[in-house]
């Protein structure tokens, strides 16, 4: 046991304490008919609260935990504890990992893949115990300079070998402790310049071997969701899943798109030129709505900066769409995010973690007011309502064609004016609720 975190007690529900507490966030508060727990379903993300280390580019570690380096398997272990003790200050229902982030990798890939199930055996205990689910596991498929072009869509079919056999060992894992969703997470699927890259036989590649997963889930009998994680410029500077709508042209190119849902991450949302609330929408209405990484970006930086979300506003318009979609099912909200790395102690993580969970409760309090008293819904039923009169709906039944409508456009003399679309004044009720 690390001790790191023994000094705090666990979180409750309080929203006059003094101390460390929820102010906001009351698990059992009835919500739509759903404890709020159940309609948030919060995660902590492995890499960023146990494996991060407070670096950047200008500067090297500035975290002093007991588990650091953890390049070796006792290091390894003792984060085991030391994050199932963080799990239950929070009260946290959910975890997420990749299999770099509890294990240091092997000389080979069968020594990767044992420390990978040693680590779980550990996770399995624990969860028997009483601790989190599990809500997704993935791979890292781009930190080892060998995914320096890609693993799916790598040139070398070696690469995309390996990253087959990691991602395997790594669904197998998550079938084994639980897991209710497996991401694919492409950081690196995307090139630099079409001086060196064949476009239409990376996209294949991509969609081939996401076919394979798939089939490999149904092989194992894994009931859980696949996912894929848009990723706009990162690394590169044109990646093969920039956002759900190209997501969604690679599923339905490869006959997918009932297979595999999306992680909507927000600063991802953000980069691609984007709300959060856009893609969760669009998810929606395709179909491929999944999960969410919960976070925010600097707006003074043009980059993925993955801070703790602190805007009930934002987060109450992603929860808005999201209800409206019918709410998660076997995906939940992932803090992707860090603490900044002057945030030295064990209390800033749990207070990260803690106010984002109040600002992510405020958020879907309000997004449920909006969604039960149907004030911008009735709305935008007012603004489609003419699509209801027969003929609106026969234009787009099959069999109408080009030339009646015009024909019927001339003949009824149609001249229609602008109706006003209210935004300002929708803005400013969305603004009561927050």
């Amino acid at each position: 046991m690390t001790g790191y975190f023994d000094p705090i007690a666990p979180l409750a529900f309080d929203p006059d304490a003094d101390g460390p507490a929820f102010r906001h966030y009351d698990p059992d508060r009835m919500i739509l008919g759903k404890r709020a727990e159940d309609q948030l379903r919060f995660a902590v993300a492995w890499w960023h609260s146990f494996g991060w280390e407070g670096g950047d580019p200008f500067g090297g570690r500035t975290f002093d935990r007991p588990w650091f380096p953890a390049d070796t398997m006792d290091l390894a272990e003792s984060r085991v504890d030391a994050a199932f003790d963080f799990f239950r200050i929070l009260g946290a229902p959910f975890f997420c990992f990749h299999d770099h982030d509890v294990r240091p990798e092997g000389a080979s890939l069968g020594e990767s893949r044992d420390r990978l199930n040693r680590i779980a055996d550990l996770m399995a205990a624990k969860m028997e115990g009483g601790g989190p689910r599990l809500l997704w596991g993935t791979a890292n498929l781009f930190t080892n300079r060998r995914y320096m072009a890609g693993a799916a869509t790598n040139p070398d079919p070696d690469v995309f070998a390996y990253a087959a056999a990691t991602v395997r060992d790594c669904l197998d894992v998550t079938h084994r402790l639980g897991g209710e969703n497996y991401v694919l997470w492409g950081g690196r699927e995307g090139y630099e310049t079409l001086l060196n890259t064949d476009l239409g036989r990376e996209l294949d590649q991509m969609g081939r071997f996401l076919s394979m997963v798939v089939d490999y889930k149904h092989k194992i009998g894994f009931k859980g969701t696949i996912l894929i994680e848009p990723k706009p410029q990162e690394p590169t500077k044109h990646q093969y899943d920039f956002d759900v709508a190209t997501v969604y042209g690679l599923l339905s190119r490869h006959g997918l798109e009932g297979e595999v849902k999306v992680n909507i991450e927000q600063g991802h949302a953000i980069l691609a030129g984007h709300t959060f609330e856009h893609e969760i929408a669009l998810a929606n209405a395709l179909g491929i709505f999944g999960s969410i990484d919960m976070n925010r970006n600097d707006q003074q930086s043009g980059w993925d900066t993955d801070q703790f979300p602190n805007s009930v506003p934002e987060v109450a318009l992603a929860y808005y769409e999201i209800l409206r979609g019918g709410g998660f099912t076997t995906g939940g909200t992932n803090f992707d995010a860090k603490i900044r790395r002057q945030s030295l102690d064990p209390l800033d993580l749990v207070m990260a973690h803690a106010g984002a969970m109040d600002v992510c409760a405020r958020g879907l309090e309000a997004a449920a007011r909006m969604l039960e008293e149907d004030r911008l819904e009735a709305a935008r039923r007012d603004r489609y309502a003419g699509w209801q009169r027969p003929e609106a709906q026969a234009m787009l039944a099959p069999g109408a064609t080009l030339e009646d409508i015009a024909d019927r456009a001339v003949a009824a003399g149609l001249d229609p004016q602008p109706v006003s679309g209210r935004q300002e004044i929708l803005e400013n009720l969305v603004n009561r609720y927050v």
